[in-house]
């Protein structure tokens, strides 16, 4: 985020974040977690959630207050997501893609493209995610094969893409185009589009999933779609590389705060499950062998909590914080995927039944080591960014 723009948009004084904050904690306790485990289990989309979430603001959470939105800090954007992540990480998805969109026009749009869509992406009347995955394109964005060719007063587009957060029942996206499929470097003919559902751009089919269920990942098809040129992010082409890029630094912090939100709740769930289970007469918390699992749980969660407040501080300066929201992102969704498995073990046979949460975060904590750009990237976008920062 530049500078420019975190200090000229209007944004949420401390007491306001921390009334938020306390609403979200009620919101989790007393909507979210009752109904988790059965929406989950159903794979059924959870329309009377979302409506609340309207209510709340979340569609509007880090949009600023003069569009709207609740202008909420990174840093206390991170905390709302991982306090919802302990109790069911999928409604986080709902409204993340969707400002990772709003994030892209607040940073990159034209003046008119601010006023027509940001107060209405900031009450979710609009509300939808980012198209960049592809069939045959994931972590390199720059393959794409989604092209948009100007038509007069209008980009057709045609294409496909896929995993698309809120792709069924979204209404707009941020779609990533190739507007000169042949220009070199390759990412110099990348262009951004917003895209409002209609003729020509329809939802493949949702994708079935092992966890993060409830949410609607679908393929959207575009067949001579056609985008007003007004709709070209930024009114200028050559630029959707680095829109999606830059989007992807609030994305990566989102992922890292799910994973802290992971790893706590299944570090509580077993903290609390070792002290009613008995084994050999007495209860498995006093087993060393259980202790010594608690222990490394609670000291990952807290370290990956310790990470992503760093990065999300960074982002809310306006500083680039690649690096940081990198080992953020990639440490605390390694530790979601651990105490998860952990969790299972204190569980014992117990792991295995739907009756309890923390099977559920062990099939949706590994989506977080594979979201917003795999960890295995995450380790070479680190490395790059550490010789960089030391030069010799």
């Amino acid at each position: 985020m530049s500078t420019e723009l975190t200090q000229r948009r209007a944004t949420a004084s401390p007491d306001e974040e921390a009334q938020v904050l306390d609403t979200i904690e009620r919101w989790v306790e007393k909507d979210v977690r009752p109904i988790a485990r059965k929406y989950d289990q159903a794979d059924e989309y959870p329309h009377e959630l979302v409506e609340q979430m309207k209510e709340l603001g979340l569609f509007g959470a880090t949009i600023g207050q003069e569009w709207g939105g609740l202008g909420l800090s990174a840093t206390t954007y991170a905390r709302l997501v991982a306090r919802i992540s302990q109790a069911w990480m999928a409604p986080t998805g709902i409204f993340n893609s969707h400002l990772i969109m709003a994030a892209c026009v607040e940073r990159n749009g034209t003046e008119e493209q601010k006023q027509r869509y940001l107060p209405r992406f900031a009450t979710g009347e609009l509300r939808g995610g980012i198209g960049l995955t592809e069939p045959n394109a994931g972590t390199d964005l720059q393959a794409i094969r989604t092209v948009a060719r100007r038509d007069g007063d209008d980009y057709v587009i045609d294409g496909t893409k896929t995993w698309i957060t809120n792709g069924v029942y979204g209404t707009c996206f941020a779609v990533l185009t190739k507007t000169k499929p042949d220009a070199q470097p390759r990412h110099a003919g990348m262009s951004m589009f917003i895209a409002e559902k209609g003729p020509g751009f329809t939802v493949g089919r949702k994708i079935r999933k092992l966890g993060y269920r409830a949410i609607d990942s679908a393929e959207l098809v575009f067949e001579n779609f056609r985008a007003p040129a007004a709709n070209l992010v930024g009114g200028a082409e050559g630029r959707g590389f680095h829109h999606a890029v830059g989007g992807l630094e609030l994305g990566r912090i989102n992922v890292a705060a799910r994973g802290v939100g992971l790893a706590t709740g299944a570090l509580n769930d077993a903290l609390r499950y070792s002290q009613q289970r008995q084994a050999f007469g007495k209860p498995i918390c006093q087993h060393q062998a259980i202790q010594l699992k608690l222990a490394e749980m609670a000291t990952k969660a807290e370290a990956a909590r310790l990470l992503v407040e760093q990065a999300a501080r960074k982002y809310d300066t306006g500083e680039r914080c690649d690096l940081e929201a990198g080992m953020a992102k990639l440490f605390a969704s390694e530790t979601a995927v651990e105490n998860s498995l952990e969790a299972m073990r204190i569980f014992g046979g117990y792991s295995y039944s739907v009756d309890f949460d923390v099977e559920r975060y062990y099939r949706d904590s590994p989506l977080m080591c594979i979201g917003e750009g795999t960890n295995e990237m995450q380790r070479i976008i680190i490395a790059r960014q550490l010789v960089e920062r030391n030069p010799v």
